[in-house]
């Protein structure tokens, strides 16, 4: 049976605007229903890495805890820390991004509180069954809340093709050690022939994994698998052992996934922000120019159906000829296949469907 996903465009007059706009999408989807009253409840969004500017905008989160708190709920608005060296890889330094974009009490009508404690370490471990891991490592406050929203900005991403909802949730809601145990298998490899010994790598490589004489040297029993390093080598003289690891890591992410869901099945609405389509994940200090023009937002109570509709309908776009897609990637064309070629992004929807997450097949509603 298909799911529903709600649509909103992007088109607005002067008796609603967007942000009205949104109010009513989320109603109409059900988010009311999916909450109630005493519900401590984790809106789960990404702040944004300090430099970036990709993310979803904080005027966005106000109708959510507003809605929420019509319910008689209790909404809190949360992340979890980084994995690696930035501006979030602490509460502290995490808090003080957040409220550097705007995320404040008075601007989104909720509370900041990073969901894994002062240092990344403080989860609950969820047992898991029928899945690839036996086990997760959720953060503390998001495992404790009694529902979740996630709220999550669509976009490509360097292993899993693009991070929508289930990457919101699953890497999002994972502690250090929960972000470490998906990270596990993706070990990146150096090209002797391309790298120029420049030491970027070493000097972003948080675990201290990389060495250098003529050429860049990753430990793999330090690595853990961030990819940061990637990102920053200026020759890209650094990759992914692709086929090993990517499904891998795409399946794991959906385990959590899963488990930041668990005992919260009928307590969880999702919304993708179909805007700022960004090549990259919102963890860069910079956000490139979007791979589209903004096409909407999207609200489901189904995270596999969602993000199913939203990689469609960025694929029915024509690509942004001024973006890294260049002139060549109109509509029709998979835009994360061509940033991505060698990442099959449709792995963690199958893997999520035989999970009961939800389905692929969805019917889309516009309001």
């Amino acid at each position: 049976m298909a799911s529903t996903v709600y649509f909103a465009d992007m088109r607005t007059n002067p008796k609603e605007g967007l942000v009205r706009k949104f109010a009513r999408l989320i109603d109409t989807a059900g988010l009311p229903s999916r909450v109630g009253p005493g519900d401590l409840t984790a809106i789960k969004i990404h702040f944004g890495e300090l430099g970036n500017h990709a993310y979803i905008r904080p005027i966005f989160v106000r109708p959510v805890s507003e809605l929420v708190k019509k319910a008689g709920a209790k909404p809190f608005l949360t992340d979890a820390n980084t994995l690696y060296v930035g501006t979030r890889s602490n509460s502290a330094d995490h808090l003080h991004t957040a409220l550097r974009h705007g995320f404040d009490l008075t601007v989104t009508g909720a509370p900041l509180i990073i969901a894994d404690g002062l240092r990344g370490n403080a989860h609950r471990e969820i047992p898991l069954t029928g899945a690839t891991l036996a086990r997760a490592f959720v953060a503390v406050e998001i495992a404790d809340a009694d529902a979740i929203v996630s709220l999550a900005h669509f976009k490509g991403h360097e292993l899993s093709g693009f991070g929508g909802t289930i990457k919101n949730l699953g890497m999002g809601c994972a502690s250090r050690r929960g972000k470490l145990d998906q990270h596990s298998n993706v070990s990146p490899w150096v090209s002797a022939k391309k790298c120029v010994a420049c030491a970027s790598c070493v000097d972003h490589c948080a675990q201290a994994a990389i060495s250098l004489d003529d050429t860049a040297h990753i430990d793999p029993d330090k690595c853990v698998g961030c990819g940061e390093c990637i990102l920053v080598c200026p020759e890209q003289a650094i990759n992914i052992k692709w086929d090993m690891a990517i499904p891998d890591f795409q399946r794991r992410m959906v385990d959590y996934t899963k488990a930041a869901l668990t005992g919260k099945e009928k307590k969880s609405f999702f919304v993708n922000f179909l805007t700022n389509v960004s090549p990259a994940c919102d963890c860069y200090p910079h956000a490139d120019a979007p791979m589209t023009a903004d096409i909407g937002i999207l609200a489901s109570t189904d995270p596999i159906a969602i993000d199913q509709a939203g990689a469609d309908l960025v694929n029915r776009q024509p690509g942004n000829p001024l973006s890294c897609l260049g002139e060549t990637c109109g509509v029709g064309c998979d835009k994360f296949r061509e940033v991505y070629p060698r990442i099959d992004w449709t792995i963690q929807l199958d893997y999520g469907r035989s999970l009961g997450l939800g389905t692929r097949d969805y019917d889309l509603e516009t309001i």
